[in-house]
């Protein structure tokens, strides 16, 4: 049987952004040590991981996908403690950050991966998640690193697998590029019904949005996209 960490399909995309940085705080390293542990989403074969057996129960399961600094993920968590959440982030920093939040709120329905989103996502049970968000994905701005972004075609076929039907997909980006590219692939998937009837419906935050420290630097080369989709 293919080991999926070793499965070429599933080898760790290169990321945009830096793997490196200062140091963590002794805090931040006990919730690495400790809590890290008791929250990580255990390892499945494809296609085996039932979300609510990561709570016990059957409610709703929410996929946030590379949550950075963890301001979204921690924030709607804790608005929504009646769902699950399962957050995926592979750089430790953005680990730490969310640990630290997920900690002062005493949050007990989150469940995380320090690693790339898609392995946790091949083994995932088919139709088992009612709502993913793909905030400020790494933007590969140049046109020969592209194919290196995350919304590609094999992706999108995953994600609609394991989404519910009525489920919703919320993609932002601040890169003009990027933006018209990700329409055009999920449109092209033809299970995702793009729900933008005007102009404001991409170019304003959605009401539940919530602003991260990233979207507020303004390193795009336009104002944030708001991709809003039904998993059809």
């Amino acid at each position: 049987m293919t080991d999926r960490h070793t499965d070429p399909k599933h080898t760790p995309l290169r990321t945009f952004g830096r793997t490196g940085g200062r140091g963590l705080s002794a805090r931040q390293q006990g919730l690495i040590d400790t809590l890290l542990p008791t929250l990580q989403v255990p390892d499945a074969l494809e296609g085996t991981l039932d979300p609510a057996g990561l709570f016990g129960d059957a409610r709703d399961m929410w996929l946030e996908i590379g949550f950075g600094g963890g301001e979204h993920l921690v924030g709607q968590a804790g608005l929504h403690k009646e769902v699950g959440f399962i957050g995926c982030e592979p750089f430790i920093e953005g680990m730490a950050k969310a640990l630290t939040g997920i900690e002062a709120q005493g949050l007990t329905n989150v469940r995380l991966v320090m690693e790339d989103a898609r392995p946790v996502m091949a083994s995932l049970k088919d139709r088992s998640i009612a709502r993913a968000f793909i905030l400020f994905p790494d933007p590969w701005p140049k046109k020969r690193q592209q194919k290196r972004r995350l919304i590609q075609p094999e992706f999108l076929v995953v994600l609609h697998r394991i989404c519910k039907p009525g489920a919703k997909v919320r993609f932002a980006t601040d890169v003009k590029s990027y933006a018209d590219e990700a329409l055009q692939r999920f449109l092209a998937h033809g299970g995702f019904d793009w729900q933008a009837e005007r102009a404001d419906d991409w170019r304003t935050p959605p009401e539940d949005h919530l602003t991260t420290r990233y979207e507020s630097k303004k390193l795009g080369d336009c104002a944030p996209v708001w991709l809003d989709f039904i998993r059809s």
